[in-house]
C-alpha cells in the first residue's frame, strides 16, 4: 500500500498563523491616517471612562481609611501598584514611562480623599522638590520652606502631613543638617527614602566663557569639584542655600552660572551651558520621607537608627555584634559628635545606621532588643520600604 505523502507544514493551522504571507500589502486595506486617528478617539473615551471609575473606586476606600483612622498614603501600597502595571506592561511604553503615569494617576486618586501638603527644601526645582515631586505626584501641595530645619518643624507643628529632607549622598556621604534634626526631633519617623539620581547641569543666560561666579548649594558645588576646577578654573565658587535659589540668582546676573537641575533651567529661563558635569556618573542623593509614624512591614524594609556610645575601645564593635550573630546585615553607618564634645574629656559619638529589615522583624526585633542593652542610647528613626532609584 503506498504510503500517504507527509503532510504540508504550512497547510497546518499553526503553521499557517505563523507562516508569512507572501502576498504583497493591498494598500486597500491598510488603515488610513484617519481611521487610525478614529481608533485613537475611540480609546481615548475608553481611557476617560476606566479612569473615573477608578477614581470612584479611590473615594470609596478614602472613606473606609477614614472610618478606620488610616493614613491616606501608603508608600508600600503604590510601590506595588507600580510594579504590578510594569510587570503586566507588555510594550511598547517604557517601563519609566508608565511609572510617571501611575505616579500622577495614584497623586490624583490621593487628592480626591485628602488634600496632602509636603515641605521641602525650596524654593521649587530644587532637588528637593524633584525629590517630592517624584514619591507624592503633582497632585498634591508641595510647601517650599528655607532651611532643612524648618521642614522638620513644620511637620513636628502638624503644619503639614509629610516633609522630605537629603539624608546621604553618594559623592559626599552624609547630610549634616538632616541628621542634626533628626537628634533634635526624634520623635520624627522616615516613612520612605527616595533614591533621586540627580544629574547637575550649569546653567545660565551668557555664554560659558564669560562665567564669572558659580552658584548653589554646597553639596551640589562639591559634587562637581572635578570638573569646575577643570573647566571654570577662574570662577568664585558661592554656596547658597538650595540649587534652585542659584538659578534665579544666575537669572539676573550674565556673568553668573548655577549648578542646578534641567526642569530648572526651563522654570527660570535659563540656557543650559553643560548636561551632566557632577564628577561621579552615578551621583545620587538618598532622601527621608518624614512623618509624625513609621511604616508597616513589606518584606523588602531597611531601618534607621540612632546610637550613642561613648568613646572607649571597642564599643562600636561591641554595641553593633548581635546584628552579625542574628544575621541582620548594616548597610551605612556615619558617626556625629555630639553637641558636648567640645567641653568634655571624654566624649561620646552618635552613629547614624541602616541595617535590613523592619523592626518587627524577629531577627531584626532580637539584635535591636540586644544592641539597646550596649548604648547609653537607642533611637529607632524608622522601618520603611526600600526605595528604587529614579530619574531627577
Amino acid at each position: 500500500m503506498p504510503r500517504k505523502p507527509p503532510p504540508d507544514p504550512v497547510a497546518s493551522p499553526k503553521a499557517r498563523a505563523k507562516a508569512p504571507d507572501p502576498r504583497p500589502a493591498d494598500p486597500k486595506r491598510a488603515p488610513s491616517l484617519a481611521s487610525l486617528r478614529t481608533e485613537i478617539d475611540r480609546i481615548d473615551k475608553q481611557l476617560v471612562e476606566l479612569l473615573n471609575l477608578r477614581s470612584d473606586v479611590a473615594v470609596q476606600i478614602g472613606q473606609i481609611k477614614q472610618a478606620q483612622g488610616l493614613d491616606i498614603w501608603s508608600p508600600s501600597r503604590e510601590d506595588e501598584v507600580v510594579a504590578r502595571a510594569i510587570q503586566a506592561s507588555r510594550g511598547p511604553l517604557p517601563h519609566e514611562t508608565l511609572r510617571l503615569i501611575f505616579r500622577e494617576l495614584m497623586s490624583s486618586s490621593r487628592s480626591l480623599q485628602r488634600q496632602l501638603r509636603i515641605a521641602f527644601l525650596g524654593p521649587k526645582y530644587s532637588y528637593s522638590h524633584l525629590a517630592s515631586v517624584a514619591r507624592f505626584g503633582e497632585s498634591v501641595e508641595h510647601v517650599p520652606v528655607g532651611s532643612i530645619a524648618a521642614v522638620f518643624e513644620e511637620v513636628n507643628r502638624r503644619h503639614v502631613q509629610f516633609g522630605i529632607v537629603p539624608l546621604e549622598n553618594s559623592t559626599d556621604g552624609r547630610i549634616a543638617d538632616t541628621l542634626d534634626m533628626f537628634v533634635r526631633l526624634p520623635g520624627l519617623k522616615i516613612r520612605a527614602e527616595v533614591r533621586l539620581r540627580v544629574r547637575h547641569c550649569l546653567l545660565g543666560k551668557g555664554d560659558w566663557g564669560n562665567v564669572r561666579r558659580v552658584y548653589s548649594k554646597a553639596q551640589a558645588i562639591s559634587q562637581c569639584r572635578n570638573w569646575l576646577g577643570k573647566n571654570l578654573p577662574q570662577a568664585a565658587l558661592v554656596d547658597v542655600v538650595s540649587s534652585a535659589e542659584a538659578a534665579a540668582i544666575a537669572q539676573k546676573d550674565p556673568q553668573a552660572a548655577a549648578i542646578a537641575s534641567k526642569p530648572a533651567a526651563g522654570a527660570y529661563g535659563l540656557n543650559v551651558l553643560v548636561e551632566n558635569i557632577e564628577d561621579q556618573a552615578n551621583n545620587t542623593t538618598r532622601f527621608a520621607v518624614i512623618a509624625e509614624r513609621g511604616e508597616q512591614p513589606t518584606g523588602r524594609d531597611k531601618t534607621t537608627m540612632i546610637l550613642r556610645l561613648s568613646n572607649d575601645v571597642g564599643t562600636l564593635a561591641k554595641a553593633i555584634a548581635p546584628f552579625e550573630k542574628n544575621g541582620v546585615n548594616m548597610t551605612w553607618i556615619e558617626s556625629f559628635p555630639t553637641a558636648e564634645n567640645a567641653s568634655v574629656l571624654n566624649p561620646s559619638y552618635l552613629f547614624f545606621a541602616d541595617i535590613d529589615g523592619h523592626a518587627e522583624d524577629e531577627p531584626v526585633k532580637r539584635s535591636l532588643e540586644q544592641v539597646r542593652k550596649r548604648c547609653d542610647r537607642l533611637e529607632i528613626l524608622g522601618s520603611y520600604p526600600r526605595g528604587e532609584s529614579v530619574e531627577s
